[in-house]
């Protein structure tokens, strides 16, 4: 791995060195492994989230390397340079049509597509369902037993490289129209509900307690979180502005489909 970190290093400040077959070799072996979920972009250590940036240079550097072709799906036909991921059934991955995943993107055992699209570099854990019309974006990573609804929109990032991609933990639930960008990081078994849209800047206010208390770029494990909106004074007048509100838990349950029924109905989250 050292060495595939070496040359994908050298690369990425030498471009010449697209010209040669090993380092063209190195970089089809990091998409591989990616595809493969050996290597991934980002990776939790000790509940600490690291991104591995010589991998996203990797995928960078997949795209020169690649030629335009003809990739034909029965009576479809597309134009690109990345190929799509193929023997799903031998993964275990459920994919309805239209689902469409780019190869070097990973998908686990369990995985369920509906219409929808996954991009080179996301990984999604195993028994996740992606909804129709959700995407998942370049480098996003998806826990286990998540649901993206439908139309969920998860961001991408490859660029800048030491941007962190956006995560979605384990158990998650993310009701219709969710966006999700910016690197935005999703606490385990937290309910988004629908239209909640999360991005680098946006509020994220804790106003189930006495007192509010705001994040961004995250939300606590366990969080139910609407749309909210917040008054902000500009030149013309003061406005609303889209927040977010965290306005309760769920609660802890060794059966976490139960808990997460009993927090919708608890909190009339709609989804």
């Amino acid at each position: 791995m050292s060495d595939l970190k070496f040359q994908i290093e050298s690369a990425w400040n030498d471009r010449d060195l697209l010209k040669n077959p090993e380092t063209r070799d190195a970089i089809s072996e990091v998409v591989a492994l990616l595809d493969k979920g050996l290597l991934r972009i980002a990776s939790p250590e000790s509940g600490v989230w690291t991104t591995h940036e010589w991998i996203k240079k990797a995928v960078i550097l997949y795209f020169p390397i690649r030629q335009m072709e003809l990739i034909e799906v029965g009576p479809f036909q597309f134009y690109d340079k990345i190929p799509l991921k193929t023997n799903f059934h031998k993964q275990g991955v459920r994919v309805v049509p239209h689902a469409i995943a780019r190869y070097g993107s990973f998908l686990a055992e369990g995985v369920i597509l509906m219409p929808s699209y996954v991009n080179i570099g996301a990984y999604i854990d195993t028994g996740t369902m992606v909804d129709t019309w959700a995407t998942v974006g370049s480098c996003a990573q998806v826990g286990k037993h998540c649901h993206l609804s439908g139309g969920v929109g998860i961001g991408g990032v490859l660029e800048p490289l030491q941007a962190s991609p956006v995560i979605i933990e384990d158990h998650c639930f993310l009701g219709s129209r969710c966006i999700v960008v910016e690197g935005v990081r999703v606490g385990s078994e937290a309910v988004l509900g629908a239209n909640v849209v999360l991005t680098g800047s946006t509020k994220i206010i804790d106003v189930s307690g006495e007192s509010p208390v705001e994040y961004k770029g995250y939300v606590p494990p366990r969080s139910v979180v609407i749309p909210g909106t917040l008054p902000k004074t500009f030149p013309s007048g003061v406005y609303q502005v889209p927040c977010a509100l965290i306005i309760g838990q769920r609660k802890p349950s060794t059966d976490l489909k139960t808990s997460l029924n009993q927090a919708l109905r608890e909190f009339d989250v709609a989804v």
